[in-house]
């Protein structure tokens, strides 16, 4: 389905629901943070595919966030993600620590239907005191002598959001290489995607694209938001905006500089474009 718009997708996307986010290297949707930010959204709770940055930060600032289960939280280059930072110091929010290889093995499972599946590595780490639904049990193949292994329950987003370069007149979704978008789109009960722009045809019936798509099977609406990745890169498109993210690191340290970066280029930037 193709809606009119970021805001229109965010619209979709209640208070209080799990929605899962891939990195800063992989997709993004910023422009369906920044709307649902200009919609008020509440008690969002936010899972970092594997790990977490630039739209999971604007989206704690703005008030929208309650959870944020991830593996890190970080503007990288720019450093420390400075409003998740404040409000887990301010115990504004609750972070469920998590591992790289935890969040995709609970992901997969929702993807094959699963209740759980088994993970090795996490057995050793802090961790797992830390998380008493991560079950450790005895591995039932095991010939001989003790063989503990983790169970890690399935893990289904409510929406996954993200960006992506081209969607086509099918509703088929161009990710290229980009495969955490598909997995969060498999696992979740309905994904929402911005995308650059709408092309005609569809990509399953091409060779050279099919196996950078995803099906619209699991895509629930699409809405054109150009560099609706930004400042993060997208693929051949546009570059990592590397002095943005420093521009918002630093306003961001307080509260009343982030305020002033919201209303600048949340706020004032969703009106102008509602205007035009």
């Amino acid at each position: 389905m193709l809606l009119p718009s970021a805001d229109a997708l965010a619209a979709r996307i209640p208070d209080g629901a799990l929605v899962a986010i891939p990195p800063d290297n992989s997709l993004p949707s910023v422009a369906i943070a920044k709307a649902l930010i200009r919609r008020g959204a509440r008690g969002l709770r936010l899972l970092g595919v594997p790990v977490s940055g630039f739209a999971t930060d604007i989206l704690i600032g703005g008030g929208c966030v309650a959870e944020v289960e991830t593996s890190a939280v970080s503007l990288g280059e720019a450093g420390f993600a400075p409003r998740f930072s404040a409000a887990l110091k301010e115990g504004r929010i609750t972070v469920r620590d998590a591992t790289c290889p935890a969040i995709h093995t609970m992901l997969q499972a929702a993807e094959k239907g699963v209740p759980f599946m088994p993970l090795r590595g996490l057995i050793g780490s802090d961790i797992l005191a830390n998380r008493p639904d991560w079950k450790v049990v005895p591995n039932p193949f095991a010939e001989e002598g003790a063989d503990p292994i983790v169970l890690l329950p399935a893990k289904q987003p409510d929406f996954a959001i993200f960006h992506a370069a081209l969607a086509d007149a099918q509703g088929n979704v161009w990710l290229g290489r980009r495969r955490e978008c598909a997995t969060i789109a498999h696992a979740s009960r309905a994904a929402l995607v911005t995308v650059e722009r709408v092309v005609e045809g569809s990509f399953l019936e091409d060779e050279r694209l099919a196996a950078g798509a995803i099906s619209a099977t699991y895509i629930d609406a699409v809405a054109v938001a150009q560099r609706g990745a930004h400042p993060v890169a997208l693929l051949d498109e546009y570059g990592f905006d590397a002095d943005y993210v420093a521009d918002y690191a630093r306003a961001a340290r307080t509260a009343d500089g982030f305020r002033a970066w919201l209303d600048r280029e949340v706020l004032a930037a969703g009106q102008k474009a509602a205007a035009e």
